[in-house]
């Protein structure tokens, strides 16, 4: 048979991998990566083009390297080894184990690498330490884990540690001292290891990008390069005519119906400022064409061949330029019109640049400031920051069969996608199917429609499936972050260090689109003034836009900027006052019983429902907290013991309290269904996302505690908009709290039936039975299995399908509290700040799974200190993002993380399922203000921006 002919620019290609010899062929550019995933080494995974989060890492003649930043042709004659290669092995099968075990996986993406890192690790020798371990993890960026669980599986995988006790985590389990504990559960309280556990550590193609259709066209964005523009001619003739593409959109094509990208209910309480393509670009990254084409390359190359004439607009980054006299005009376009009929937000004063304001008084707060003994004022600011998820933004779609519409897509709102896709394209819900698979990471920022409505257009023009893969860069422009925020507060104490107003104002930066910024500012505003109640209170908010790139859902979602600045604030307060931090606040913090006031009134985005304090923990979180820390032992202000003398570094321990919710009340509603199976196992079918928090996990060990079974009995398939009941996504804190209530529900009807099945089965009564060890029990000692009883009702007498299904909806969001506290260790001939330890106190009710509530806590307190200290989005003087990759934007390496300890001091929530409140979003509001208020106690320095960089600090030590 003659050869196959080479590709143009081919050469050949022979080296070894995974034991076996490799003959091939790979042109000059074609990148290790690609080359790998070609092959089906799905373990290899795409996290930026330089190959800086390391999910691309491999082990190239033993050591481990970066995939993407290899060319394929670099490898001849080499020894290249996947993950995909050491699975089977002792030594591998024992490291997954352990890290299963110890609950060290969470979203997934980077676990092979982090895995191949311990094997390189152990290639070369030396001592294995934790210190040895986080630097050979430092080529791994963990968006999730803090990268305390790895490390301890992979020591406990050595013999170094001794494995966690079975059935539990390691965090120390309180209760509070004036209640009683929750009694003991068979399932939930308990360790369950993930379900999707062994798949993710495996490097199983369970992810997005892992999918791929025949004839797959790929999708690319010809960015904006100015901040404020307008396009006044485009070509894409000489696009057109490159060979290998298929179609360029520009915005004369795009239908012009106004939308929203964020993933929120109906309707959407966000503004449809939105167009699929528009003449107007409002932020560089901003959405001129698209191109779809054979291949990223060939469309990367046609993006470079559109001609555009631009005209170039005023500009802006900061918010208070917004409503300055003479500030150019965002959003100037009309109204949208919707032919549906379906009721559509639009900006509160666009002429003025605003996207939603939200004012209230209550009480008189003139006369409760001119009477109390004492007020203080301060004003902080926070900057922006991106989620920096290791999976970027990815989607595919394509026509099914039937010719419906199908978007696969790493998203956290399936259902909200659906809606939004089915609109734009007019086309009827019921011929639109999305489909989230395993995410590599959300935090909020896959809580937009970023790419779906995109691909799905671009299938409906060519007939042909569409793939979207975000850049870093696009990533870093394009996508969603936090508000920077500037937020005010003022308080009146009284003789006894009482609030007896607060007055909190609020301005926000939304940057080019309003998605998500009434409902962020309201969080911010709800969450901010209710810790500490005081009887009269009055509020300030607006969101604004501007230039910089738009602002979105963020981990915390309003939180962070509120309590970066409330406890700064209540710290500057108790010193002013003469009064110990922790103190001011025991004295004035929200407790059991006290009306949710602000929740009520301000909802989120919209009045809410009436609300008390059921459960809450708060006052003990710190009274824990503070001795967990040795809060009133510890050395402060001085050097660390050792030093010499004159030295310039200083110790300090800072406190900061911080709130949360469990859901959206009145508006979020899940659904569930199960169905039993003849050998007594069961399938739920959830629309819940899991998004590396363990939902489906949690919710299968909520139906087997119901039902009275195994986890391992429980299969659990999520997100699917055909096969799966609603689900508003995961946001908001709801999954545990709103999905776990409806599972409980369904599973609770299910073991009814099947007792009554089982009861009549047995001749007795209904009600004469019970359930005990996965059988129905009668009376007089008789019993049938579940597999007895699931195959008997298929094809035995009185046949039908034992199955149940429930919704389940709450106007309570039962709020989470945690208690932080930061040890630091700051150098003031730098202004360098070094996290020694940091210690979390945190009520988030029952904890249903120890392990994984610890790896959330964990994961969402590095995220808060990197937000805290060095991570950021900032911009040029023309308007151009600096941070275009994650070492740009920054983050913090394993080493630069202190030790954790988490108290989980449990006080159940007698809404929650079984007792439980949220707990995924709640650890990343107080880093940043526990970090601040230990530098002041460090070394006297008061920083009110962040994040806390040396400049900052050397100004703050200098008195600027």
């Amino acid at each position: 048979m003659a050869p196959a002919p080479r590709r143009p620019g081919a050469r050949p290609l022979r080296f070894r991998l995974n034991g076996r010899e490799v003959h091939c062929e790979a042109a000059p550019a074609t990148t290790l990566l690609q080359l790998l995933r070609a092959r089906g080494c799905a373990s290899v995974k795409f996290s930026d083009e330089r190959g800086e989060g390391g999910a691309d890492s491999v082990l190239l003649d033993g050591r481990p390297v970066s995939a993407v930043t290899h060319l394929a042709l670099q490898v001849q004659g080499c020894e290249v080894e996947t993950l995909e290669g050491l699975l089977g092995r002792p030594a591998t099968e024992h490291l997954i184990e352990a890290f299963l075990d110890e609950g060290a996986v969470q979203c997934g993406y980077c676990t092979p690498a982090m895995l191949l890192a311990r094997e390189g690790l152990r290639r070369r020798g030396g001592e294995l330490s934790e210190a040895s371990l986080r630097d050979a993890f430092a080529a791994v960026f963990c968006r999730c884990t803090g990268y305390v669980k790895p490390v301890r599986a992979a020591l406990v995988a050595a013999g170094k540690v001794a494995p966690r006790e079975a059935g539990g985590g390691t965090a120390q389990r309180t209760e509070p001292e004036d209640r009683p504990g929750p009694e003991p559960l068979a399932v939930l309280g308990h360790d369950a290891r993930r379900v999707d556990g062994r798949a993710l550590a495996a490097g199983a193609p369970v992810f997005t990008g892992d999918f791929a259709r025949p004839g797959m066209l790929h999708l690319k964005i010809l960015p904006s390069p100015l901040p404020h523009a307008r396009i006044r001619t485009i070509d894409r003739e000489r696009a057109l005519a490159l060979p290998g593409v298929a179609d360029v959109a520009v915005w004369t094509d795009a239908p012009r119906r106004a939308y929203t990208t964020a993933g929120q209910g109906f309707p959407e309480p966000s503004p449809y400022d939105t167009l699929m393509l528009d003449e107007k670009l409002r932020h560089v990254g901003d959405k001129v064409a698209l191109v779809a084409a054979e291949s990223p390359e060939i469309a990367a190359e046609a993006c470079g061949l559109i001609d555009v004439d631009y005209e170039e607009l005023p500009f802006y980054l900061e918010a208070e330029d917004a409503q300055r006299p003479g500030a150019p005009v965002l959003h100037d376009e009309p109204p949208p019109e919707d032919p549906q009929g379906a009721i559509l937000f639009y900006p509160e004063e666009p002429e003025r640049n605003v996207v939603a304001r939200r004012d209230l008084e209550l009480g008189d707060p003139d006369a409760a400031f001119a009477a109390a003994a004492s007020v203080i004022e301060r004003e902080y600011r926070s900057h922006q920051v991106q989620q920096c998820s290791i999976e970027p933004h990815i989607c595919l779609s394509y026509l099914d069969e039937n010719e419906r519409l199908v978007i696969v897509t790493a998203t956290q709102v399936p259902f909200h996608v659906r809606r939004v896709v089915a609109r734009l394209l007019d086309l009827p819900v019921s011929r639109v199917r999305v489909i989230k698979p395993r995410i590599g990471g959300g935090f909020g920022g896959k809580q937009e429609i970023l790419g779906e409505e995109l691909c799905a257009w671009m299938t409906l023009r060519t007939g042909r499936p569409v793939r979207f893969e975000a850049t870093r860069a696009e990533e870093l422009s394009f996508a969603r972050s936090r508000h920077p925020s500037r937020v005010k507060y003022r308080a009146g104490f009284d003789e006894d260090r009482r609030l007896k107003a607060l007055e909190m104002d609020v301005l926000l930066n939304s940057g080019a689109n309003g998605s998500h910024a009434l409902t962020v500012m309201s969080v911010c505003a709800n969450k901010g003034l209710s810790l500490y109640p005081a009887p009269s209170v009055r509020l300030r908010g607006a969101a604004v836009y501007s230039n910089r790139s738009p602002a979105g859902a963020y981990r915390g979602y309003g939180s962070p900027q509120a309590f970066w600045a409330l406890e700064s604030f209540l710290d500057e307060a108790a010193h002013e006052l003469g009064v110990d931090p922790i103190e001011l606040r025991l004295r004035n913090v929200v407790r059991v019983g006290d009306k949710l006031t602000m929740a009520e009134q301000l909802g989120e985005g919209g009045d809410g429902y009436p609300s008390r304090l059921r459960s809450g923990a708060a006052a003990e979180c710190l009274r824990r907290g503070r001795e967990a820390i040795g809060w009133d032992t510890a050395p402060r202000g001085c050097p660390p013991p050792g030093a010499p003398a004159g030295s310039p570094l200083r110790r300090g321990i800072g406190a900061a309290l911080a709130m949360q919710g469990s859901g959206i009340p009145g508006v979020d509603m899940a659904g569930a269904f199960l169905k039993m199976n003849e050998d007594g196992g069961f399938n739920l079918q959830v629309g819940a996302t899991d998004i590396g928090t363990g939902s489906d996990t949690v919710l299968a060990q909520i139906a087997a505690e119901a039902l009275g079974v195994r986890v391992s009995d429980i299969v659990v398939r999520s997100s699917d908009t055909d096969l799966t009941p609603f689900d508003p996504g995961a946001y908001a804190s709801s999954t545990t709290y709103i999905s776990g209530g409806a599972v409980k529900k369904a599973a609770e009807d299910l073991r009814g039936q099947i007792l009554d099945y089982g009861a009549g089965l047995l001749g007795v009564a209904p009600g004469a039975v019970r359930g005990a060890e996965r059988r129905v029990v009668g009376p007089d000692g008789r019993n049938l299995s579940y597999a007895e009883i699931g195959t008997r009702s298929l094809y035995g007498e009185n046949q039908r399908q034992l199955m149940a299904s429930a919704s389940h909806l709450s106007y309570d969001s039962p709020p989470p509290f945690a208690a932080q506290f930061a040890e630091i260790e700051v150098d003031t001939s730098t202004g360098e700040i070094r996290v020694l330890r940091f210690v979390t106190a945190v009520d988030a009710g029952r904890i249903l799974n120890p392990p994984m509530a610890e790896g959330q806590v964990e994961g969402a307190v590095a995220q808060g200190l990197g937000f805290a200290l060095l991570e950021e989005m900032s911009y040029d003087a023309a308007g151009r993002p600096r941070a275009l990759s994650f070492r740009e934007h920054g983050f913090l390496l394993p080493a630069d993380l202190p030790a954790q300890e988490v108290i989980f001091v449990e006080d159940a929530e007698p809404t929650g399922p079984y007792g439980a409140k949220a707990i995924a979003e709640i650890c990343i509001n107080g880093a940043a203000p526990a970090l601040g208020n230990a530098l002041f106690d460090a070394c006297g320095a008061r920083v009110r921006e962040t994040p806390l960089g040396p400049e900052r600090v050397l100004r703050a030590l200098a008195g600027d």
